[in-house]
């Protein structure tokens, strides 16, 4: 293991969050074992962590982060200037107080921004790997993010908190590696992903396929990108990450500009023009073959096959403490879904709360500034940090 770079950033707001950004090459000896039968090594991960260990290494919160986020999960976004996607959740005094906790964030496995993907230097080739990039699964991914704890010399983490993709990446850090977890908050998740989901991963990964700039998936040795197909692959999905009330309250029957309709394909709505700008902003910072290798990974997220149908047993005496969350308006990852994971716990007697926020603002509720949210991941923190009897002085390690 190998590491890279470990940089402090030195403006206000960084030295407020003691926050570093880092990466390093781990599988530099041993491959990566991968659950496709195939293997990969080495691989470089690119991390960000706030806050400052304390003295006994018992304060580590590690952040997983769901399909189109990364390690910029407080810091401003280098691409795009955008305040880090749960800077409302994390940040000295906030629910993941960094004058307390020492949050831990890498970017996954197949990702566009740092860690390695498909558009990484294959060193059997010296080309991106492109396509010939291995598929991956969230357990691969899990893997990797306990290599990087095992190489920060922590034995085990507080919490492990993530949504969505986040999510799935929770539940397999509770189930594979219990010693290593304390807590545990699964976020608007499943332990199987559906059909329906499914279905929605494959038209956004035949948009991209069908936009001539992909070129079979070689782009980057073309010098295309393939913009319109990964714009229209985020339009789609951004739609399931809203609720039709959300969409009703923020644009309705709305025109873009004009007092009456153009008869023609403009974007006549303001719905349209939202979504055409969350298409075009997103291809400015995410790889189009990253895409389709992540969503993949979440199709085959299927955690009941794993123990014969009966997810409990994948929990069977487990010490880890739960608090699932889910968002009574997301229609993505329903309650039900999660509703499924608590009755798993509870058939394997493990610790767990459950909390259904009431809000309308779909899927992406967990990313808002939703106060129901905020006060349970607090709560809940808050009392698992008395239960372990935690350190908040603050000491080097």
């Amino acid at each position: 293991m190998t590491n890279i770079i470990a940089t402090p950033l030195d403006t206000d707001m960084h030295q407020r969050l003691n926050a570093v950004e880092a990466s390093v090459v781990l599988y530099t000896d041993t491959p990566l074992n991968l659950n496709s039968g195939t293997t990969l090594g080495p691989v470089d991960v690119a991390y960000h962590t706030y806050g400052r260990l304390n003295a006994e290494k018992s304060n580590v919160v590690v952040v997983c982060h769901a399909l189109t986020g990364d390690q910029h999960v407080v810091l401003p976004h280098p691409l795009t200037g955008k305040p880090g996607w749960w800077s409302s959740l994390i940040g000295p005094g906030k629910v993941i107080d960094t004058d307390h906790f020492f949050v831990i964030c890498s970017n996954v496995l197949g990702g566009c921004m740092g860690t390695t993907g498909p558009r990484s230097t294959d060193p059997a080739t010296g080309h991106p790997y492109m396509l010939d990039f291995p598929v991956i699964t969230v357990a691969d991914t899990v893997r990797v993010q306990v290599a990087l704890l095992d190489h920060l010399g922590i034995d085990q983490a507080f919490a492990v908190i993530g949504g969505s993709m986040g999510g799935m990446q929770v539940l397999e850090w509770a189930a594979h590696y219990p010693e290593r977890v304390f807590c545990a908050l699964p976020i608007a998740t499943c332990a199987r992903y559906s059909a329906q989901n499914i279905a929605f991963d494959e038209v956004g990964r035949q948009a991209i396929m069908a936009d001539l700039d992909w070129c079979g998936g070689r782009y980057l040795l073309e010098g295309r990108i393939p913009h319109k197909g990964l714009a229209v692959a985020r339009m789609a999905a951004h739609i399931t990450y809203l609720s039709e009330a959300a969409l009703t309250r923020k644009f309705g029957r709305k025109l873009q500009g004009k007092d009456k309709v153009s008869f023609g394909f403009e974007a006549d709505f303001e719905v349209e023009s939202y979504l055409r700008h969350q298409g075009s902003t997103f291809v400015e910072r995410f790889d189009a073959n990253s895409y389709l290798y992540i969503t993949r990974a979440m199709d085959y997220f299927d955690m009941p096959s794993e123990y014969d149908g009966h997810l409990a047993h994948a929990f069977r005496n487990t010490p880890v403490h739960f608090c699932v969350i889910s968002f009574s308006s997301d229609w993505l990852f329903p309650t039900r879904d999660s509703q499924a994971i608590v009755r798993a716990l509870n058939a394997a007697a493990a610790s767990v709360s459950f909390v259904e926020v009431q809000s309308d603002k779909g899927h992406d509720a967990f990313l808002l500034d939703e106060p129901e949210f905020h006060d349970t991941v607090r709560g809940f923190l808050s009392g698992m940090s008395e239960r372990r009897g935690l350190s908040f002085v603050r000491e080097a390690p």
